[in-house]
């Protein structure tokens, strides 16, 4: 078998949002074909759309001809071939290409990917579900909003949440009203749910320094959060020790150290509890998999981050069917499972049931592209947001 063609798929789902080009995000895909006639498919990560696309075009040269089935092969060649270290894009790129292999290596053996990886370990995913994604919009507040969409998230069977502890505005508020204002919409969220949902709370790594979320995490204590994610950038490990030794929450990041370098740096100093590895960034699946292996012999977790589309979801889905030491699984794509671009583009997909994602028992990722019909839902340009401070200087997303 031959690799024929590498091809870039871009889907936007629709939607708008209140900054940058006003457009919502589209999915970056990949679709390696060969002459067999076995495709595969993978995901990079989002809002790195064009640069994603020129590293692609870059790698086909070297993927045309090749045999798809030497995965590590293939990917050692980009990753030592272009001699420099690698760019978060360029291993975006790399990322969904490697997916993309071990899809064609599954069909290609007529097994599940995470049957290629060990066999599963579990038979489903528990997800951390994104209240936001059942938002009806029609509440007169954000805080109403999210606390009637945790009653739904509940009710649909989901166990835990992901979202962040700030409140709206937070940009222009000082750091003790950042702090009361957190504590008061938490506290709501609890008395709304109880004890049931265990709360992943996502601070983003929003200081320069850990002053601030230690003191909310100090706060946030009596509602016994599932953890606490980036409460400083995780590329910085020393102040991510600093922020463990203070705070009694567990402790999770990582999906912004997307080299090996900077997640080594922050398991083998135990700078946090859990790691956080982002399988569309930082390499693909076989990374990940490394990655996972080096945290369980310092006794950590993982929790596969995932904020793009539904490829990526059963990418972290075999990933988190291969490991011991999974914990939850991001989930952030109800709506757009919902949505007449999901009908239309995708075939197979996740199956959720009772706030967990059954394991595909198909071969490869278990999820496809109509290209023809990706066409429908043409690229349209996205920019995340710029955030500034009060005295309008750049702060931190």
């Amino acid at each position: 078998m031959k690799i024929t063609d590498v091809r870039t798929i871009f889907v936007n789902p629709g939607g708008t949002v209140n900054y940058g080009t006003g457009y919502n995000r589209s999915w970056a895909f990949v679709k390696i074909h060969t002459d067999s006639g076995i495709t595969g498919i993978g995901e990079a990560f989002h809002s790195l759309d064009e640069l994603v696309e020129g590293a692609i075009k870059k790698y086909k040269r070297w993927l045309i001809g090749q045999d798809p089935s030497r995965i590590n092969y293939l990917w050692q060649g980009i990753y030592r071939g272009l001699r420099y270290p690698l760019g978060t894009a360029e291993l975006s790129a790399l990322s969904a290409i490697e997916h993309a292999l071990w899809d064609i290596k599954g069909k290609e053996l007529n097994v599940p990917v995470y049957s290629l990886l060990g066999g599963p370990t579990r038979d489903r995913i528990r997800l951390a579900a994104n209240p936001h994604m059942f938002s009806s919009g029609q509440s007169d507040s954000e805080m109403n909003d999210i606390v009637e969409s945790m009653r739904i998230l509940k009710r649909k069977g989901f166990t835990a949440a992901k979202f962040e502890p700030h409140p709206e505005g937070w940009e222009s508020m000082s750091a003790s009203e950042i702090v009361a204002q957190s504590i008061r919409r938490i506290k709501r969220i609890r008395d709304a749910v109880g004890e049931e949902i265990d709360l992943c709370l996502d601070y983003h790594g929003r200081d320069l320094n850990p002053a601030t979320a230690i003191c909310l995490a100090q706060e946030l204590e009596p509602f016994h959060p599932l953890y606490y994610e980036e409460p400083v950038m995780s590329q910085s490990s020393e102040m991510m020790v600093e922020a463990r030794t203070k705070i009694k929450i567990p402790i999770a990041a990582g999906e912004r150290a997307v080299t090996r370098t900077l997640m080594t740096d922050l398991i083998v100093k135990k700078a946090v509890h859990i790691i956080e590895p982002e399988p569309t960034a930082n390499g693909g699946i076989t990374e990940t998999l490394k990655l996972a292996a080096m945290a369980e012999m310092f006794d950590l977790l993982v929790a596969p981050h995932q904020a793009q589309g539904p490829v990526s979801l059963m990418v972290c889905a075999h990933i988190a069917a291969a490991i011991n030491n999974f914990l939850i699984q991001e989930f952030n794509n109800t709506l757009q499972m919902e949505s007449s671009c999901y009908r239309d583009v995708f075939i197979g997909g996740p199956k959720i049931t009772n706030g967990f994602l059954v394991l595909p028992n198909v071969p490869g990722l278990g999820i496809d592209i109509e290209e023809e019909a990706a066409k429908d839902y043409p690229f349209k340009p996205y920019d995340r947001p710029i955030i500034f401070n009060s005295d309008g200087s750049v702060g931190l997303e």
